[in-house]
C-alpha cells in the first residue's frame, strides 16, 4: 500500500501561558487569524480549524499542511500566539493511504469578524 504524506500541526494552550489583558488576547487571536490565512494563501496550508468541546481543553487548533515538518515548525514559531507564549505548536508527520484524502480550496479568516460573519 502506498500512503501519502502530510505535516499535522497541534495548536495547544499551555498549562501556564502569561496573564494578559483581555484587549491583548483579542489582538492576538486577531494577528494569529491572519498569520494563520497568509499561510493558506501562499497554498501551505491545506485545511485548520479550532477544536470544539475536546477532551482535553489545552487542545485549541489543528492544521494540515503542504510543505516539510521543519518548514512548518518555522512558520508557526512565527505565529504571534505562539511567540507570546499562548499557544504552543506540535508538529508531526501523517500518513494516510494514497488517494484518501483530498482538499479542497476554502478560505480561512482574516478576522474574528469574518469568522463570526461567516465570510
Amino acid at each position: 500500500m502506498r500512503f501519502d504524506q502530510h505535516t499535522v500541526v497541534l495548536l495547544i494552550r499551555p498549562a501556564d501561558p502569561p496573564e494578559l489583558p483581555q484587549d491583548a488576547i483579542d489582538r492576538l487571536q486577531e494577528t494569529h487569524l491572519a498569520h494563520q490565512a497568509g499561510l493558506v494563501q501562499q497554498g501551505l496550508v491545506l485545511a485548520a480549524g479550532p477544536f470544539l468541546h475536546p477532551d482535553d481543553e489545552q487542545l485549541r487548533g489543528f492544521a494540515v499542511l503542504s510543505i516539510a515538518p521543519d518548514e512548518a515548525r518555522e512558520l508557526y514559531h512565527n505565529d504571534p500566539a505562539v511567540r507570546a507564549g499562548q499557544l504552543v505548536a506540535r508538529v508531526m508527520s501523517w500518513l494516510v493511504p494514497e488517494g484518501n484524502l483530498r482538499f479542497e480550496g476554502v478560505p480561512m479568516p482574516q478576522s474574528m469578524l469574518a469568522a463570526a460573519s461567516g465570510d
